[in-house]
């Protein structure tokens, strides 16, 4: 008896991570912070303010950096939204120049947009379903082409069943 492998639960995913040259700055940054202070303030209060405010960047950079995009299951995550594949149209991978055109001078105020600016290609996601107010998606990653394999795959993979 042969069994059939079950395909992964998961064709995608990512997570869009703060790159390391912003830790690097920020951290530059905040060794430059705790100097001014140690000059102008009394020991404890230059450490305990430095180290607020290392808590702090590391929450803001974990947190923005926190965004996945990931297909699986048959639908598509992007940040906190997420869309049946069945529902998508027409999935097209774009490089820095056009991921800029498209989330400015072409943009469509209705569009959903999950961008990092760290992130220079995107992929656009039309949407086919009518009752979405959102034309398309616009959705920063590193590997759009392996994005597109992924979704495309995964609404073959819907019509077939």
């Amino acid at each position: 008896m042969t069994t059939n492998p079950t395909p992964s639960a998961v064709e995608y995913d990512e997570r869009l991570g703060v790159p390391l040259r912003w830790w690097a700055l920020a951290t530059m940054f905040l060794a430059t912070l705790l100097l001014a202070f140690l000059v102008a303030t009394p020991a404890w209060v230059a450490f305990t303010a430095t180290g607020v405010l290392v808590a702090m960047v590391a929450g803001l950079f974990v947190g923005y950096g926190a965004a996945r995009v990931s297909v699986r299951d048959g639908v598509f995550h992007a940040g906190r939204a997420q869309i049946a594949v069945p529902l998508l149209g027409e999935v097209t991978a774009l490089d820095a120049q056009a991921r800029h055109r498209l989330a400015g001078v072409d943009a469509d105020a209705r569009a959903y947009l999950l961008l990092r600016p760290y992130l220079r290609r995107a992929v656009r996601v039309d949407i086919a379903d009518p009752a979405d107010p959102a034309p398309y998606w616009l959705v920063s990653t590193r590997r759009p082409a392996q994005l597109v394999a992924a979704l495309s795959a995964a609404r073959d993979a819907a019509g077939a069943q």
